[in-house]
């Protein structure tokens, strides 16, 4: 029975993991930095992932 609740627990760890491994990429990122990084983390957290892909694709949205 502790070997099904230790599965759960490492998977619950597991599920988190993934879902913060978006926002770290985006926060130790030298793409962006400032307010769009903080537009970024926020789009993320509070849009999905998608909007991680987006970030891959599309940052900096300022060239300079």
């Amino acid at each position: 029975m502790e070997l099904l609740g230790l599965g759960v627990f490492a998977l619950i760890g597991f599920i988190g993991l993934i879902w913060l491994l978006p926002i770290i990429i985006i926060a130790a990122s030298n793409r962006t930095s400032g307010n769009e990084k903080l537009a970024w983390i926020l789009a993320v957290i509070f849009i999905s992932w998608f909007a991680w892909i987006f970030f891959l694709l599309l940052a900096p949205i300022k060239k300079g």
